[in-house]
């Protein structure tokens, strides 16, 4: 159900590829990133902007700046610390990210219950997150989670938001129980232009029906 891409197992489908990237990939030269082979050129990157309430990521800058400048459709995710205080995270999140016409909308990346509090204050918490995120910036984030995690505590509570999900199996769907959009299918794939591993994405849909989703 997968075909060999790059070095990584891609999922069939027609389907518009990307990859994710933060502070762990290091420096990446994104002229090469922006040209790989023609059949498969990456459309949209999504970039690791912030964590928490106080970790911005030490390349967000040059990644941000660069995935542009070379074409790539853009999007900035904050992971989401569950211990730490949602309006905090939001207000630094906004601090950090400008975001511009022709970019995805902001991500919220879920994937971790909180020691603290409960699965429904860990919820309150996200829905405060993305609230906030949504009044700044105009637009309805988009939700990040991995296939288990958001079936087991998700599921029900962001039904209008376009979903990211995270699924390695090698499988024809990542989740059958919402639709998603976005689907990271591996964190063990090479790209040019970048060192070591990284994750990589595909979009269901085609360029126009991306576009659809860019700030105006």
């Amino acid at each position: 159900v997968c075909f060999w891409f790059f070095s990584g197992c891609l999922p069939e489908g027609d389907f518009l590829y990307g990859i994710d990237v933060s502070e762990y990939q290091g420096s990446i030269n994104w002229s090469q990133v922006a040209d790989l082979e023609k059949d498969y050129k990456i459309s949209f990157v999504m970039i690791r902007s912030t964590a928490g309430n106080n970790h911005r990521d030490r390349y967000f800058t040059s990644n941000w700046r660069d995935a542009k400048k070379n074409g790539l459709t853009r999007a900035a995710y904050h992971y989401y610390r569950p211990n730490e205080n949602s309006i905090e995270q939001a207000q630094f999140f906004i601090k950090n990210v400008q975001l511009s016409q022709g970019d995805l909308p902001p991500i919220i990346d879920i994937e971790e219950l909180s020691n603290v509090q409960s699965v429904n204050s860990l919820i309150s918490g996200v829905s405060t997150w993305v609230k906030i995120v949504e009044e700044h910036y105009g637009v309805r984030p988009i939700i990040y989670s991995g296939a288990y995690f958001y079936k087991k505590h998700l599921l029900g509570n962001f039904p209008k938001h376009i979903l990211w999900v995270a699924n390695y199996n090698k499988i024809k769907e990542p989740l059958r129980e919402f639709p998603w959009s976005f689907w990271q299918y591996t964190d063990k794939g090479k790209v040019l232009g970048i060192k070591g591993p990284v994750d990589l994405d595909v979009f269901k849909g085609n360029s126009n029906q991306l576009k659809k989703l860019l700030l105006n």
